[in-house]
């Protein structure tokens, strides 16, 4: 069996597999495969590229991610490892997987509703298409409405406490019923 080097079949699954491993540093229960934000991993020569899209412009995270795939790369023998910024088409809530929902709610969090967007990576909506045919945005000042369930007990009596939770991609709820408060990610 050929050596898992960078150019070849081999390495390039090994890189993925590697990649797809790396946990978001804000929501450890979640790889950067099922945040959605892992968009690719290629070889360009004898580089391991990691394309990451941000799921909010600013997001404190970002740098974080980047470290930890290149560490996790170089330390599985990629000597060379780049790590791409991919803003277009911009990350989506409805970008994270099944599997990382269900992770968020077995960890006590709340997961996103539908966008009011469906520009995932090789949807119909996808890049320049969904801009074109979007039409504007609407801007709400006022609260989100959002029609939630408590993670823990499951009632939808549930209210907003701040819009604001333990980082900027979440607000902070409570459920009126077991009284627990909880956080819940942004719908974006």
């Amino acid at each position: 069996m050929a050596p898992a080097t960078a150019g070849n079949a081999v390495g390039v699954e090994r890189a993925r597999e590697v990649a797809a491993e790396v946990r978001d540093p804000e929501m450890p229960m979640l790889t950067l495969v099922d945040l959605g934000v892992l968009r690719d991993v290629r070889v360009e020569g004898d580089t391991v590229v990691a394309s990451i899209t941000p799921t909010y412009s600013g997001c404190p995270a970002m740098a974080t991610m980047r470290d930890d795939l290149v560490h996790r790369l170089t330390d599985a023998g990629f000597p060379h490892v780049e790590v791409r910024v991919v803003l277009e088409p911009a990350w989506s809530s409805d970008w994270i997987t099944p599997h990382g929902r269900a992770a968020l709610h077995d960890a006590g969090l709340s997961a996103p509703g539908p966008a009011r967007h469906d520009a995932a990576p090789g949807s119909a909506r996808d890049g320049a298409a969904a801009r074109a045919s979007a039409g504007p945005i609407t801007l709400t000042l006022g609260p989100i409405r959002r029609a939630l369930t408590c993670p823990r007990c499951g009632s939808s009596n549930t209210r907003l406490i701040s819009e604001f939770g333990a980082t900027a991609c979440k607000a902070l709820y409570r459920c009126a019923d077991c009284l627990e408060p909880f956080d819940h990610v942004k719908e974006i």
